[in-house]
């Protein structure tokens, strides 16, 4: 990063693109999916290369010999053909992002605005604003050059303009069909689940679990007399840690280090960030565990779990405010699914060994009842006495209860436990009440509770 910051051309960099070059590799890859330029700019790219290699074959090569005679078209009938065709791929590009806008302002408005972050960032969104701005500018620049050369007959431009034209059609159709798609409820929070199992799988198994332990073992207590604080330098969250690089410095370094703080936790300059101990503190350089840890002034959610199963949250929230029961239970649903894949690939210990076995990073402890919270709390809270709603999320747990081990099943009941007591019983029906009650009694029996039930069931006669 350093050595970007020297280079001479750097200072004339707008802020804009500057950030890049302050990232690392990783964080850059995903911001740079996440914008709408990078896309477009690829396929304006590819189609600067294809306005080559059409003139270069039609006026250097003089492709019109090797084509049949149906195939060769005039000069001037190309110019009339491109001028024509340019004014349509303009319409449908304007178009697609009239439809983008109205997408991105219904996201917003009816589900969570951190979900335009993910609309942008689709794949299938990128390539299609890429295609209509790359055949533009394939259009364009072909008028340009058509209307300078002397010569009277073309093939390749012509088939090539008509052929993006046709592309640009077929896009527009793909793009609206993907949008829509996109919209329905359903594929919403599948795609938001889909995004959270990719960090489970990328973060917490891949970059966490090999290095987990349970045991902690010699953690050199008789040194943490010496433990020294180290404070965040600036103000912002936790975005990204480099596990593996830290754990083989403090390795070499023969410290431990200690986080205060979680990742995706807001800091302010001054607060504690991680501590270290050992046998030679007095050497550490600071500066290189700094470097190590990303604080930006957004949550990210590359390392961070909880602000995935947040937007699936907040879908539901949204949609019980808008009173759209299906999309709160479609949620709830998902967030099940999601609990099922924390279960599976996270163990809940904060101890990183090295290769060595010896414990070199301690993480700040985290539990099943912190995932069951981020994910559900909201969800309860904002539900209030919507009995519907909290049969639903019992339902849920009874089918996520046989999976999970009796640490776990306690803390599902005690969840739904504490929920079922809060209800005003006066305020719901009967036949309501009655079908409340058979959700209780099935999680009840899933997770062996059954004198808590019925504590439950006296509360609502």
């Amino acid at each position: 990063m350093l050595k970007r910051r020297n280079f001479s051309l750097y200072k004339w960099l707008p802020e804009s693109l500057r950030k890049y070059f302050q990232m690392n590799r990783r964080e850059r890859k995903h911001e740079m999916q996440s914008t709408l330029w990078y896309m477009p700019l690829l396929y304006i790219t590819l189609s600067l290369l294809l306005v080559a290699a059409t003139l270069t074959a039609d006026i250097l090569m003089e492709a019109e010999t090797y084509v049949p005679p149906i195939m060769r078209i005039s000069a001037e009938a190309t110019q009339v053909l491109v001028s024509t065709l340019i004014g349509g791929i303009l319409t449908l590009s304007a178009f697609t992002l009239n439809s983008l806008l109205v997408f991105l302002t219904t996201f917003s408005g009816q589900f969570s605005p951190r979900m335009l972050l993910n609309f942008v960032s689709d794949k299938k969104t990128q390539h299609a604003l890429g295609i209509f701005n790359g055949n533009f500018v394939y259009v364009l620049v072909v008028f340009l050059f058509i209307g300078s050369t002397q010569r009277e007959v073309f093939a390749v431009v012509p088939a090539v303009t008509i052929s993006v034209t046709f592309l640009s059609s077929i896009t527009f159709i793909y793009f609206i069909n993907h949008a829509t798609t996109w919209m329905q409820v359903h594929n919403i929070t599948d795609t938001m689940k889909k995004n959270s199992q990719k960090i489970i799988k990328t973060t917490l198994s891949e970059e966490l679990e090999v290095y987990r332990t349970k045991e902690p073992g010699y953690i050199m207590n008789e040194e943490k007399s010496k433990e020294t604080f180290v404070p965040a330098e600036r103000n912002g969250y936790i975005q990204l840690i480099d596990y593996r690089k830290m754990i083989e410095h403090a390795r070499r370094d023969n410290v431990i280090i200690q986080f205060h703080v979680s990742m995706g936790e807001y800091v302010l300059e001054g607060n504690t960030l991680f501590s270290y101990w050992g046998k030679n503190v007095e050497a550490i350089d600071e500066n290189q565990y700094f470097d190590m840890i990303r604080i930006g002034h957004k949550e990210l959610e590359v390392q961070d779990l909880h602000l995935g199963m947040h937007k699936l949250s907040e879908i539901a929230v949204k949609s019980l405010g808008n009173n759209d029961p299906k999309t709160v239970i479609n949620s709830i649903h998902q967030m099940a699914e999601l609990m099922l894949n924390v279960v599976s690939h996270v163990t809940f210990t904060p101890y990183l060994v090295d290769h060595d076995r010896q414990v070199r990073v301690i993480l700040v402890s985290e539990s099943f009842e912190s995932y069951l919270h981020k994910g559900f709390g909201y969800i309860r809270f904002y539900a209030g006495n919507d009995h519907l709603i909290i049969a639903e999320m019992t339902k849920a747990f009874s089918k996520l209860a046989p999976a999970i081990d009796e640490q776990k099943k306690q803390a599902v009941w005690d969840f739904i436990y504490d929920t079922a007591l809060h209800l005003d019983p006066d305020k719901i029906y009967r036949l309501d009440r009655k079908f409340l009650l058979e959700a209780f009694k099935q999680l009840a029996d899933e997770t062996g509770r059954k004198d808590d039930y019925q504590k439950i069931e006296l509360h609502f006669s």
